[in-house]
C-alpha cells in the first residue's frame, strides 16, 4: 500500500482532459506550468489520490468520498473554476482534506463516548398491552369528553402538572383549569356510571 502512495507521489505532469485547455501541468507543484489549473482538471486528476488518503486518515470509504467531494467543493466556492490565486491548489485541497477528516473523527469520538441514560424499568410489552378492565373504561370514558376537558384532566392526573402549569400551557386562565377539571371529573365519573 505504500508503495502505491509513493509511486503516486512521483507521478508524470498529466494532462488536462479533452474539453478543457489543452495545456500541461504538473500538479506536483505550484500550480505547474502554462495556465493555472482547474478545479474540474484537479478533480479528474487528484481526487482518487485525494480518496486515498482521507481512507487513511477515517478508515471509511465513504467518508473519505464525502471529504474529498467538501474539499473540492470549499476550493470551487472559494475560487471559482480556475485557481489562479491559489499558490498551491494541491497543496490546499490536501490541507482541506486533513482537516475535514480531524473533524470527522472528532465527531466520531465525541458520538462514541456518548453513553444513553440507563433505560428504566419499563413493563413487559405483555404488561403494557393488556390493561384491565377498569383502564380501558376510563380511557373510554375520557375519549367522550370535550378536547379541553380532556386536555386539563390528562395534564392534572396522568402529567400531574400544577393548575398555573396547565393554564401556561393551554393558554387559558387559571378558572378556566379549574372549572373544566371539576366539570370534566363530574362528565367522566356520570360516563362511568353509565348515565350518560
Amino acid at each position: 500500500m505504500w508503495a502505491l502512495l509513493r509511486r503516486e507521489r512521483s507521478a508524470p505532469p498529466v494532462t488536462a482532459p479533452a474539453y478543457g485547455p489543452s495545456y500541461t501541468y504538473d500538479f506536483t507543484g505550484a500550480g505547474g506550468f502554462g495556465q493555472p489549473p482547474t478545479v474540474s482538471a484537479l478533480y479528474h486528476a487528484h481526487r482518487l489520490r485525494m480518496v486515498r488518503l482521507a481512507v487513511l486518515l477515517v478508515d471509511d470509504l465513504a467518508t473519505a468520498e464525502d471529504v474529498v467531494q467538501d474539499a473540492f467543493t470549499a476550493l470551487y466556492r472559494r475560487h471559482g473554476e480556475h485557481v489562479a490565486e491559489v499558490d498551491n491548489a494541491l497543496g490546499y485541497l490536501r490541507t482541506a482534506v486533513v482537516n475535514t477528516s480531524r473533524s470527522v473523527l472528532r465527531r466520531r469520538r465525541t458520538a462514541r463516548a456518548w453513553t444513553p441514560p440507563a433505560a428504566a424499568d419499563v413493563p413487559s410489552a405483555e404488561a403494557s398491552v393488556v390493561l384491565d378492565e377498569a383502564h380501558r373504561e376510563v380511557l373510554a370514558a375520557l375519549g367522550r369528553l370535550s378536547p379541553r376537558r380532556r386536555q386539563v384532566l390528562v395534564l392534572r392526573y396522568w402529567a400531574e402538572l400544577s393548575e398555573a402549569e396547565i393554564a401556561a400551557t393551554l393558554g387559558i386562565s387559571r378558572g378556566a383549569v379549574k372549572s373544566n377539571a371539576s366539570r370534566g371529573l363530574d362528565a367522566l365519573e356520570r360516563i362511568l356510571e353509565g348515565r350518560i
